[in-house]
């Protein structure tokens, strides 16, 4: 092999792996591919299988398995919040007020890194915090591009209606006056992955007093901006 490691079981497994990225593949298929003796490429592809890297289909040849659209969601959560926090410094900065970026969890959403106003005022909402998806902007965001029988069920009982959402997606921002918490109002964008999927929500949140019954128009360019600037590091990496 040209590009050895030096360790002759890790190349031979990833001779497997990339055999199947571009499909599923039989046990002929993936001795074919990878020249590996017909016996190596078994106990390989069935050791992968058992660490969920490999998985089967329904006729029963070897596909990519679960496991690696796991590890890829990982590195992807670490390269968003690598660069999250120069990005929401300059979104705070730009603003005046707290940037957060939360991301969904299951029902709910967690925010994962923040940047705060540093004086007066301010809508605090410590990194690590878990807040509904029924009401706030950014769960506006993180609902509004879902498939549609979870985009329904999630609409059970929120503060925010389907037609709501769907101004959502056509303007490509969000914003709330109230909705999650009385007093506070906030505007958020979507951060999306390689694949064009919504990962992430880009927030600014404080006082109506300051942002106004219309949060939007005087922010929600600065949140667009950010957002797709970590869209666009997200995309660089991918």
């Amino acid at each position: 092999m040209d590009n050895s490691s030096g360790v002759g079981v890790l190349d031979k497994a990833a001779l497997v792996l990339s055999a199947l990225e571009s499909g599923p593949a039989t046990l002929a298929g993936l001795v074919g591919a990878t020249g590996l003796a017909r016996p190596t490429a078994h106990r390989l592809a069935v050791a992968l299988e058992h660490h969920r890297m490999v998985a089967r289909d329904m006729q029963g040849r070897f596909i990519l398995g679960p496991r690696l659209a796991e590890l890829a969601a990982a590195a992807g959560e670490d390269r968003l919040l690598a660069t999250a926090g120069p990005v929401l410094t300059h979104l705070r900065d730009v603003t005046g007020e707290s940037a957060q970026l939360y991301r969904r969890q299951g029902e709910m959403r967690i925010c994962v890194a923040a940047a705060e106003r540093l004086s007066g005022l301010r809508d605090t909402v410590p990194v690590g915090s878990t807040l509904t998806m029924k009401a706030g902007s950014s769960a506006q965001i993180l609902m509004a591009w879902e498939e549609p029988e979870r985009l329904h069920r999630g609409l059970q009982g929120a503060r925010f209606t389907a037609t709501a959402l769907s101004g959502v997606r056509r303007r490509g921002w969000a914003q709330s006056i109230g909705e999650r918490e009385p007093g506070v109002a906030s505007v958020s964008a979507p951060v999306r992955g390689p694949s064009n999927r919504v990962v992430a929500a880009v927030s600014v949140s404080g006082p109506i007093e300051r942002l106004t019954r219309h949060p939007g128009r005087m922010h929600a360019q600065a949140v667009i901006d950010a957002a797709g600037r970590l869209s666009e590091a997200l995309r660089r990496t991918g």
